[in-house]
């Protein structure tokens, strides 16, 4: 006992390793010039390669496999390349309306090609779920939904609402397997409200029944007439900077035996972790938080029980997307990206081959996600 006390007064001066919030001031501080200074050299890489620069993608993975167990395993604060990632913002959300417009509100047809898009899978922007054998993209988010309607114990009858529900393919799919369940979804993606809206004057789908609402709006400005009996939030959580508010939010327009879901990119490193180059083009403040974070906010939700999903599930679900993404350029090089089609290409190549990689370093048990069951505190 003695010897781990002084194991963790020494290490708590020690830059880099271990905790970030027990660093003295000057191991913190060293630290976080440390993470700047590999921040600035990982965005050096991905302006290159946006530029023009040639990288085989095998070379592109190599560096990836040899040089993250290191940091995950040794190094996790450098991970971190702001401050803002280490702790909740005081905002809900940060850059939302930015994060619509270089993300969300992006030409549908590519978003179509991309991730998919069939008769109940309509598009879906988080991972699949291979474990249980699925051999393509389609059976993989389809066992996904799967394992969230077990989960969050989903019953016929139940008013679920899907807070940040994408493109609907959650309710589509759960709506087609429970003839009485009924939908309420939040989104603040115009474009993605859009599509479910062409969807809702479809016969073919179950968003046009009278079991699906569509609300279009910010969570912290949401209003309902009544609770609901389970509420699931798949892939949003990345995107949202104050779990305590958030969670908040969601326990009021919760019945008092209601359930709650969250599925969310997670990090089993002592810290939270993001990433400059996917900050600066792809998700505007997007961070993923430690596999702790969640349980450690229980003043309005509390955590019952949780899981992990190992990281190889997104890694095939990225390389999935990749492969697609590639294969679509003939068709969807003419749309409007907002800037130049090479460029933007070059941009979404990196942030898939480089988030694709990162879920598949240490065989997925560092970066994955995380799915947490959640009842009124």
């Amino acid at each position: 006992m003695e010897s781990t006390n002084i194991f963790s007064d020494v290490q708590k001066h020690i830059p880099i390793t271990g905790d970030m919030s027990s660093k003295s001031s000057i191991a913190y501080k060293t630290t976080r010039l440390m993470a700047g200074a590999l921040n600035r050299s990982q965005m050096a890489l991905a302006e290159a390669y946006i530029g023009g620069l040639e990288i085989p993608d095998a070379v592109f993975r190599s560096l990836l496999y040899a040089s993250m167990p290191v940091l995950f395993k040794y190094c996790p604060s450098l991970l971190a390349p702001y401050e803002w990632v280490l702790r909740e913002s005081d905002f809900l959300a940060e850059s939302s309306q930015e994060l619509m417009q270089v993300q969300y509100d992006l030409p549908q047809a590519m978003f179509n090609r991309m991730l998919g898009n069939w008769p109940v899978i309509y598009p879906k922007y988080s991972t699949g779920f291979w474990q249980h054998g699925a051999t393509n993209l389609k059976e993989s988010q389809m066992h996904m939904i799967d394992q969230v309607i077990e989960r969050l114990g989903i019953e016929d009858g139940d008013h679920i609402l899907d807070f940040g529900c994408g493109w609907g393919c959650v309710p589509n799919y759960i709506m087609s397997k429970f003839p009485n369940v009924r939908f309420t979804g939040l989104n603040l993606s115009h474009q993605q409200c859009e599509y479910m809206r062409q969807k809702m004057q479809d016969l073919e789908s179950y968003l046009s029944s009278e079991r699906f609402t569509l609300y279009e709006g910010d969570l912290s400005e949401a209003q309902f007439s009544e609770k609901f009996d389970k509420i699931l939030s798949i892939g949003v959580f990345e995107h949202v900077g104050n779990l305590t508010h958030a969670f908040q939010k969601l326990a009021s327009f919760l019945k008092s035996d209601g359930k709650v879901l969250i599925h969310i990119i997670t990090v089993r490193i002592p810290n939270n972790m993001s990433s400059g180059f996917t900050h600066r083009y792809i998700f505007p403040h997007g961070r993923y938080w430690n596999h702790d974070a969640v349980p450690s906010h229980n003043r309005d939700l509390k955590t019952v029980e949780r899981w992990y999903m190992n990281g190889i599930n997104y890694h095939k679900t990225l390389t999935a997307w990749l492969e697609r993404f590639d294969a679509s350029q003939a068709s969807v090089k003419t749309l409007d990206y907002g800037m130049d089609y090479a460029r933007f290409r070059r941009i979404w190549r990196f942030y898939l081959l480089l988030l694709g990689t990162i879920f598949a370093t240490c065989d997925g048990e560092y970066n994955g996600n995380g799915q947490y069951l959640m009842t009124h505190a």
